[in-house]
């Protein structure tokens, strides 16, 4: 058994190309929003399945199972990702489980993919159930003034009514503000809808002039002097 486990641990589940490589790097900031949603309970982990004694490529959170990056993979995760390789149309799993102080959490161990569609990497979720309720609440709670506590999201069911919903948010800022001229009002409206990212949907540029009523060479004239 030893012998077997230690062979495993030497041997590399895949090679990574350049673009595999990619994949993973551009999953280290999930790993940190999704450790900074849950709270300090929640450890996250990206396992580099290239090299099994150290796969362990970003921990969020660590303290709670006492790894850092460069740690080896677990025997359950490896049994989990064994399971994949021989199910193509199993990519992630869900269970319980308890580290080696008794510990109780709930893990989530999803595939990630490479180029070629075979597995590269995981994205496991430990959330650790030993949290009590009050640090739960408090992590849920607003409990200081940023400029991020007043935001109201709509979601809409399609792009235009998203691209409609900014253009009435523009406009209203826009008109309540007595220090803009008439003459730059569009402008102005133009401006917050580009720093919002808005044109860059399909056809935003045709549906915000035909609503402001003006040529859509003069939105594509406002947006260039903001490039300037």
């Amino acid at each position: 058994y030893f012998t077997f486990w230690r062979y495993i641990m030497e041997n590399a589940i895949t090679i990574l190309t350049e673009k595999d490589k990619a994949i993973l790097n551009s999953y280290l900031p999930v790993a940190e929003g999704t450790a900074e949603f849950w709270g300090e309970n929640c450890e996250v982990v990206i396992h580099n399945l290239s090299r099994l004694d150290a796969s362990v490529m970003k921990i969020v959170n660590g303290h709670l199972s006492g790894r850092q990056a460069g740690s080896p993979i677990s025997e359950v995760t490896l049994s989990f990702v064994n399971k994949m390789l021989a199910n193509p149309n199993l990519r992630h799993v869900t269970y319980f489980a308890k580290n080696k102080r008794g510990e109780a959490f709930k893990a989530s161990i999803s595939a990630i993919e490479g180029e070629n569609s075979n597995i590269i990497g995981l994205f496991c979720i430990n959330f650790y159930l030993t949290a009590s309720l009050l640090s739960l609440l408090q992590n849920f709670t607003p409990n200081t003034k940023t400029e991020n506590d007043n935001i109201s999201e709509t979601f809409v069911e399609n792009a235009e009514e998203l691209m409609l919903n900014a253009l009435e948010e523009a406009k209203k800022s826009v008109y309540d503000n007595l220090s803009i001229s008439s003459s730059n009002k569009n402008k102005e409206i133009v401006s917050i809808l580009y720093q919002k990212g808005i044109f860059n949907l399909k056809d935003s540029v045709i549906t915000i002039a035909n609503h402001l009523g003006i040529s859509k060479n003069t939105v594509y004239m406002h947006i260039r002097n903001m490039n300037k």
